[in-house]
């Protein structure tokens, strides 16, 4: 059981050989884990669009609907691409979970190296799995709902799905499982691959963990931030909920 746990690990068969389908389950995994990091980043950015006003992200919402290209902003363009979004997740998370310890003793295993050796890249690794199985769950339900109900996004109909749906709890409980997930996976996948040129040196080691703590503090303090004006706005908003809201350039949302 241990020795299977290590050699799955390693992406190699018991004799030591390669294994050439996990490695290419692996170079995958990594090539859909940079997408959604990178999704995640910029997503953090539009949606904290709400600090700078209902103006702001009520413009930046029309513009993800088509505004730009169409006569009409077309909701369905958020739902198609929250879709495709989704299915890379769950690729993602299936090809994740092979190397998650199943049973009892390949988790005690893993728990023994991890005290044992007290490697950090170890602990990361586990940081990475309790995040994603966290976010199967409360991720799968946020992208749900970008799926069905696209016309639901804008600064006060989101505001009032955090602040008087009650969902301000799951997206706080999101916010630090996704940053931690993306910001440890990027800082993972540039050890993994050699990105940095000095990522083999304990310097360069250091300074890429220096700049995934400092991502993984901006972007909680950002995250956070627009969540709590989203739940006040929507606070503010309570006596009104369900109402769109209007710039006053226009007619409508």
């Amino acid at each position: 059981m241990r020795d299977s746990l290590i050699w799955g690990y390693l992406g190699k068969t018991p004799d030591g050989k390669k294994d050439r389908m996990s490695a290419k389950l692996d170079r995958m995994q990594s090539l859909s884990g940079l997408i959604l990091a990178l999704f995640i980043v910029g997503h953090m950015f539009f949606t904290s669009s709400i600090l700078f006003g209902p103006n702001v992200m009520y413009a930046e919402t029309k513009i993800f609907e088509g505004s730009l290209f169409l006569d009409e902003p077309t909701p369905a363009i958020v739902s198609i691409a929250a879709g495709i979004i989704f299915a890379i997740f769950i690729m993602h998370a299936a090809l994740a979970m092979r190397k998650f310890p199943y049973r009892w003793r390949e988790y005690r295993v893993l728990k023994t190296h991890a005290s044992s050796l007290g490697h950090t890249d170890t602990i990361l690794w586990i940081v990475q799995a309790l995040t994603g199985f966290i976010m199967f769950f409360i991720g799968s339900v946020h992208l749900y709902m970008m799926m069905t109900m696209p016309d639901k996004i804008g600064p006060y109909a989101s505001s009032d799905r955090i602040y008087a749906d009650r969902m301000v709890i799951l997206y706080s409980i999101l916010i630090i499982c996704v940053v931690l997930h993306a910001m440890v996976g990027l800082y993972r996948l540039s050890m993994k691959w050699g990105i940095p040129s000095s990522a083999s040196t304990r310097m360069g080691r250091k300074r890429a963990s220096k700049m995934m703590w400092g991502a993984i503090l901006f972007f909680c303090i950002l995250g956070y931030s627009a969540l709590s004006t989203y739940w006040k706005t929507g606070f503010d908003h309570r006596d009104s909920y369900g109402g769109r809201y209007v710039p006053s350039v226009t007619v409508s949302e």
